[in-house]
């Protein structure tokens, strides 16, 4: 077994960021096109930003880490105030009150302009910054970090080839790549068997509990947000509900996404572009791990399992789609919730199976708050898939898009994603354009 593709799958695929990633973009993007311009000696007077539906969906009410501010304008000035693209999805990490100010300058001036890029593209930032005497211009696509092409006064600086990008020279594999390469069974083979998490280069998965583990303590210590964590937590102790080790689990993960949502100065570790994900597809195994008091080695295995299982799902789905990530993520956390509870790859498939028979379906109606209450529901819906595996028990292929092979089941579940998406995203944001219209 090739293990070392593995690693390169996890480091590529799994990467710290602060913030929801979709501003994080839009804010390393505004990084690229405003350290451009200060190589030129000008300052910012005004932006453009042209963005696809899926990030402008995602992007228009989520909070921007350690500010009061939320929404695209705000992420994009304060990136190219901060000029600092080498921070990658940490852009924002220690800006300074001047940047803050400056971004807010901008923005309350009406000197940033937001408009839908039509492309075909699900993900895709393109800004521009002008300046008293010159411009700039940078777009990521595809991925939150891949820069495509970089111009200074109509320029070129840097074009990446066709199928490259800004990442391709570093960790990342093609989502192409990955789907071919992983699949259910050598996953579970790989983390069960071949995986030595003393010995193996898994930093990426310590760092996830670690830094995951920090955001959900966070999110316990405040009202973040819906507080749906927080509030879970106090219907325990008040008596309405009862702390068991699923709700264990729904209340810790929840209350890293509570945090998240509401602009907490925590980085998380996500997973495929998401830290939500990252969070999902982590903290329920890690706080059943220590429910049960687990091995730290057996915990890292099943962390691992989860991980993997949503980066083999989302290669088919793709970064961005109609169908909230959450869902995806879940699936991950379902299968090493099983691994803990000490099923096998039969048991593991029957997650898979029972998950898609449950969550599938789910809308993605942009990143925001109530993310935390989609991500209780499927924390939950993980750990009613575990236990329904674990006595044996799968949705059978009769029903709705579950087939007998687990493989052919997730690839529904991606088609339906993807051929869905298009349409559903559209009618989405229409919504939400309206809505704010209305406001």
């Amino acid at each position: 077994m090739d293990k070392t593709m593995f690693f390169r799958i996890l480091d590529s695929e799994m990467e710290l960021a602060t913030g929801c990633t979709e501003p994080g973009a839009i804010a390393l993007t505004g990084a690229y096109a405003g350290r451009e311009l200060a190589k030129l000696g000008d300052s910012i007077c005004r932006m453009e930003v042209k963005a696809s539906t899926n990030i402008i969906k995602n992007a228009m009410a989520a909070g921007i880490p350690g500010t009061k501010y939320t929404g695209i304008p705000y992420a994009a000035a304060i990136g190219a105030c901060a000029a600092k693209p080498e921070k990658l999805l940490e852009v924002i990490n220690g800006v300074s009150q001047d940047v803050y100010q400056a971004a807010e300058v901008l923005v309350e001036s009406g000197k940033v302009k937001v408009d839908l890029a039509k492309v075909p593209q699900k993900l895709y930032i393109d800004i521009t910054v002008y300046g008293a005497a010159h411009t700039a211009r940078a777009v990521i696509a595809d991925l939150h970090t891949n820069l495509v092409l970089l111009e200074a006064d109509g320029a070129e600086v840097f074009r990446a080839e066709a199928g490259a990008g800004a990442e391709s020279a570093g960790a990342a594999v093609a989502p192409e790549q990955i789907a071919a390469f992983l699949t259910i069974r050598k996953i579970y083979d790989f983390c069960d068997k071949e995986l030595d998490p003393a010995k193996d280069p898994i930093d990426i998965i310590r760092e996830a509990v670690r830094v995951n583990s920090n955001i959900c303590d966070e999110g316990l210590k405040k009202e973040y947000g819906l507080a749906i964590g927080h509030n879970l937590e106090r219907n325990c102790r008040e008596g309405v509900m009862t702390r068991d080790m699923t709700m264990n689990s729904m209340i810790i993960t929840t209350a890293g996404a509570d945090a998240r949502m509401a602009g907490a100065p925590f980085s998380v570790v996500a997973n495929s572009g998401s830290g939500n994900q990252g969070i999902t597809t982590t903290m329920p195994v890690v706080a059943l791990a220590r429910w049960r008091d687990i091995p730290e080695e057996k915990m890292l295995r099943a962390v691992t399992l989860s991980n993997l299982v949503a980066i083999r799902i989302k290669s088919k789905f793709g970064r961005l789609s109609a169908m909230c990530g959450a869902s995806v993520a879940g699936t991950g956390a379902a299968c090493g919730i099983t691994y803990l509870l000490g099923g096998g790859y039969d048991e593991i498939c029957h997650a898979i199976q029972n998950m898609v028979g449950d969550v599938t379906g789910m809308l993605c109606d942009g990143a925001k708050a109530d993310c935390a209450l989609k991500i209780s529901s499927c924390t939950n819906a993980a750990f009613q898939a575990a236990f329904m595996a674990m006595r044996g028990v799968r949705v059978q292929s009769t029903d709705g898009i579950v087939e007998t092979d687990v493989e052919k089941t997730i690839d529904n579940f991606a088609t339906l994603g993807n051929q869905g998406s298009g349409p559903m995203d559209a009618a989405i944001l229409q919504m939400m354009l309206n809505k704010e219209k209305e406001g």
